[in-house]
């Protein structure tokens, strides 16, 4: 593949003028020279849709990693890459969501390669061509041989053509991809050949070709560059091929405007030096300052908290002598009446001091001493009736009750002053792969420097569930590991300096009720380019109620000309249970959405052309579209209607009677929820993830999205929560 690269100054001289340039300022950007996969320098970077490079090989690596995922279901060894290479974890979570979904592309179109870009995180459709239509960078790939030039000086490039031992060269040769030492190049480059008139440049071993080549037609050179796309392109692109439509300009002028733009830039930054050095200074002494004051904060914190373990001391030691105390006095007391008891033993203690009594013949004696003896025996006897222990044996009132000092302590944090409480925006949060949660300050300017991000999952089940914390230097964070069919509350606090705002105030979002399925419209099988509009993302089609549908009113005398244009999704669904979501333009006349097995797929496309449906035929007797009629369960396809910002439960002998009950209000996004294990799909309300309607469906066969428009009507697919892009590109 060809890559775009600044024109060739038209002969040897300027082109070794760019390439021999004094040493090189490179010294500082080695980190833009870097590829996100492998770490290391650049080697044959390749140029991806979102304008981020990565290495060829890692490129093949990262699909093959891909491809490997699909074919093994999921498994442990298919998700272990390169050593060379490391894939994100958002990745390797999307790789394993859709390797476990059983979903199948369409074998009606072309198959698309989706790429996860390491820079931006984002999951990049390449197209049908998949690497090979991708630009081959140059321009970088030159920059990076400058560098490594640079870091080994003292590393020669030898001649190639040399006898052993050979020379150092002194040139290389564009148009033969080789170095040369002096008398090499005077020998192979003969004076008055053709190959006197090649191009040549300092020592080198970045050969790259004279002309770029376009990798969708390989034989025809760019010269255009698409400005909706931010690529070079040849005529044919233009003339017939996915750029017919878009804007384009010549490649002279690109190139101009371009260089201008960046030379403008580039001069402003070197006009600005002498401001970047005095913010670099600032910076140096904010460095050094921050060093100081961190260590006195951490001296104040740790005196803080050693005066706080003061005072636990005191009250563990008090709490401790308490229990002690109290300890030995009911030892005391039991022991005693262990002592009590024990003597009512035979031949023991006062039993046998009474056995002794009994032994005493003289009356007088005997009733002395009795008398005091029996009072005893019978206070020994009441007692052995109404037995009670002297004393507890249980410390329940020495339990220390420090479910409020918890809480206290939990919240401990450095002393606010003043800073406002930030409040999550439930707009523009939403849950769907992911949760995305962003938060904004009551004031117009942020207040805090870092935040800390809390969920829980709200399970009655488990009321010992504990808050996970996540800690977010930006006002918006994206969390992957929650689980379907659940609901979760979430906070968030800020952080300035050493300050800390109060909690906010807790939004509970619920999650879907089965993992996210992906897919895109189908541009191939059925699609009605008359009368359905895709945008170039295949993620929002629009219904165009034309001239085609004014033509067909000449069929109208008493019934209703309609026209109900179907369109599928590129993928489709052979087990599992599955989720997907969009959005139904309020405009909207006629949607019907729901599901279609691809065995009857032609039968729904034959059905959509010319259909005329009298409401009210004359001859009939009764009005054909009753609301009396129910549902019918033979179709090839479960749909339901929207329209009119209304979604319409069908009727069905469930289903109540009453008409106005069987007709809500629209969400503003809806969800479907397909079972195909369970042969039965769900129509929710997406926000709430409340279920509208749920109905059977025969699963013969791999099942599809489907979705049909009549007259002014828009959908546009939910699209998967991803990590931020923040990157932009200025267009020409």
């Amino acid at each position: 593949a060809a890559a775009p690269a600044e024109p060739a100054s038209g002969g040897s001289a300027g082109m070794e003028g760019d390439r021999l340039e004094s040493p090189v300022t490179i010294k500082g950007i080695e980190r833009e020279l870097i590829c996100p996969a492998c770490k290391e320098l650049f080697t044959h970077p390749l140029i991806l849709p979102c304008q981020h490079n990565v290495c060829h090989k890692c490129v093949k690596e990262i699909l093959f990693a891909f491809e490997d995922s699909f074919a093994d279901g999921g498994s442990e060894s298919s998700n272990q890459s390169s050593p060379r290479i490391k894939i994100s974890s958002s990745s390797m979570d999307r790789i394993d969501r859709i390797s476990r979904s059983g979903t199948k592309r369409n074998s009606l179109t072309p198959r698309s390669s989706l790429f996860p870009c390491p820079g931006c995180q984002r999951d990049i459709d390449l197209g049908e061509r998949g690497i090979n239509g991708l630009f081959r960078n140059f321009t970088l790939e030159t920059i990076v041989e400058r560098y490594r030039q640079a870091a080994r000086a003292a590393i020669a490039i030898m001649c190639d053509f040399c006898k052993p031992p050979p020379q150092e060269s002194t040139k290389s040769c564009m148009d033969c991809s080789a170095s040369y030492c002096n008398e090499c190049f005077k020998v192979h480059h003969p004076w008055g050949t053709a190959k006197a008139q090649h191009e040549y440049v300092g020592p080198t071993t970045n050969f790259r070709p004279k002309i770029l080549m376009c990798p969708e037609h390989e034989m025809e050179r760019v010269n255009m560059y698409c400005e909706i796309c931010r690529r070079p392109v040849c005529h044919l692109c233009k003339l017939g091929g996915c750029h017919a439509n878009h804007r384009v300009t010549t490649m002279s002028t690109a190139y101009k405007t371009l260089k201008e733009k960046l030379s403008k830039d580039i001069e402003y930054l070197i006009s600005k030096e002498g401001q970047v050095k005095a913010h670099i200074t600032q910076l140096d002494l904010l460095l050094k300052e921050t060093e100081c004051n961190s260590e006195r904060a951490k001296e104040e914190a740790y005196q803080s908290f050693e005066k706080l373990f003061h005072v636990l001391e005191e009250k563990k030691s008090a709490a401790l002598r308490a229990i002690e105390a109290s300890k030995n006095l009911r030892l005391e007391k039991l022991h005693v009446q262990v002592e009590e008891y024990q003597g009512l033993l035979e031949n023991n203690g006062l039993v046998g001091y009474a056995q002794e009594v009994l032994k005493e013949t003289d009356p007088s004696c005997f009733v002395q001493t009795a008398k005091q003896l029996h009072v005893r025996i019978q206070k020994a006897t009441e007692s052995l009736k109404t037995f009670r222990p002297a004393a507890e044996s249980t410390f329940e009132d020495f339990v220390v009750d420090i479910a409020k000092q918890e809480e206290i302590l939990g919240d401990l944090t450095f002393h606010s002053n003043g800073i406002e409480t930030p409040e999550i925006n439930e707009e523009q949060s939403r849950v769907y792969n992911k949760a995305l949660i962003s938060w904004e300050w009551p004031g117009k300017t942020d207040s805090a420097d870092t935040y800390v991000l809390e969920y829980l999952k709200l399970n009655r089940e488990e009321e010992s569930a504990t808050w996970q914390e996540i800690e977010v230097c930006s006002k918006s964070q994206v969390i992957s590991d929650l689980d379907d069919d659940s609901s979760y509350a979430f906070r968030v606090r800020g952080y300035k300096g050493s300050i800390c705002s109060p909690w906010s105030r807790e939004v509970i979002l619920h999650t879907p009720p089965a993992p996210v399925f992906n897919f895109l419209f189908d541009d191939k099988c059925g699609y009605n380019s008359e009368h359905l509009l895709l945008n170039p993302r295949r993620t929002s089609v629009e219904n165009r109620a034309g001239f085609p549908l004014l033509l067909g009113s000449e069929r109208m005398q008493v019934g209703c000309y309609t026209t109900l244009n179907y369109i599928i999704g590129d993928t489709g669904i052979a087990k599992g249970k599955h989720f997907w979501a969009f959005h139904v333009e309020a405009y909207s006349y006629l949607v019907k959405v729901g599901v279609v097995s691809g065995n009857k797929i032609q039968k729904l496309f034959q059905n959509t052309h010319d259909v005329t449906s009298p409401r009210y035929e004359q001859d009939s007797g009764h009005d054909s579209g009753s609301e009396d009629a129910f549902f019918d369960s033979s179709q090839p396809f479960t749909l339901v209607t929207l329209g009119m910002k209304k979604f319409f439960i069908p009727m069905t002998p469930t289903a109540p009677k009453d008409p106005a009950s069987r007709i809500l209000p629209l969400p503003s996004r809806l969800g479907i929820c397909f079972d195909c294990d369970k042969g039965r799909v769900g129509f929710y309300d997406a926000g709430c993830m409340k279920c509208l309607y749920e109905c059977e469906v025969d699963c013969s066969g791999v099942m599809y999205p489907a979705f049909a428009l009549m007259g002014g009507a828009a959908i546009h697919l939910e699209e998967a929560v991803t990590a931020k892009y923040g990157a932009n590109h200025d267009d020409i």
